[in-house]
């Protein structure tokens, strides 16, 4: 790559910008891997540092001079070398695996490492789809709702609560219904009593501004 050279009269600026053309550093970014985080060192150069998935240390990774070693059924087998323990890996067809770095010393297991990380997975996907995700739904009301009305959201209050939810049921005053705030709370209190086989009241009823406030919450499954 060609340079100019600085003369003695350029300017300072201009000296800085010739010396800063030369020194480009690479664009590293996060487009190194798929599975790295690339972090800038600002001390001599660009580094990119791998920050393995892996959470176990494996058969030849392990370099401790010393090791307990636990055979794949459980049984204990003493303390050994690395070099031992991964002889008899091998003989049995099996991965070394450290699952107590922190212990002294370190503690290895004998085991198939791939059926292992599957069926960690498998219990993990399991986990995940069986959890529920509590979620708090609003029921609003206005203090002059009909029969039919009533009935409807109480119907859908009591479906959200089957489903483990929390229900937050509001009644919003409009005008010169706020110099009647009791029908609202009498409404509010009705509405709990319909859902008392299912739900408990989490918050009593609660005026703030113009909207009044409760919170059901499930019953516990006995």
């Amino acid at each position: 790559m060609k340079t100019k050279k600085v003369g003695a009269s350029a300017s300072p600026r201009a000296i800085g910008k010739e010396v800063n053309s030369e020194r480009k550093t690479p664009d590293l970014g996060l487009r190194c891997c798929a599975d790295a985080v690339c972090v800038r060192v600002f001390i001599l150069e660009w580094r990119c540092f791998r920050i393995s998935k892996v959470t176990h240390e494996l058969n030849e990774e392990i370099r401790d001079k010393e090791i307990r070693l636990i055979s794949d059924t459980g049984e204990q087998l003493g303390i050994v070398s690395s070099e031992d323990a991964l002889r008899i890996a091998e003989e049995r067809g099996l991965d070394l695996v450290k699952i107590s770095p922190q212990a002294v010393p370190p503690v290895c297991k004998l085991m198939n490492y791939g059926k292992f990380r599957f069926e960690q997975s498998k219990r993990e996907k399991e986990a995940r789809k069986n959890q529920h995700v509590v979620e708090i739904k609003e029921i609003r009301m206005s203090p002059s709702i009909d029969v039919g009305d009533f009935n409807t959201k109480l119907k859908n209050a009591q479906k959200f609560l089957t489903e483990g939810n929390r229900v937050k049921v509001s009644v919003r005053f409009r005008g010169r219904e706020m110099a009647h705030t009791e029908i609202g709370r009498d409404l509010l209190v009705r509405f709990a009593e319909a859902c008392g086989e299912m739900a408990n009241m989490e918050k009593a009823a609660k005026l703030e501004g113009r909207n009044m406030s409760m919170f059901l919450a499930p019953k516990a499954a006995k």
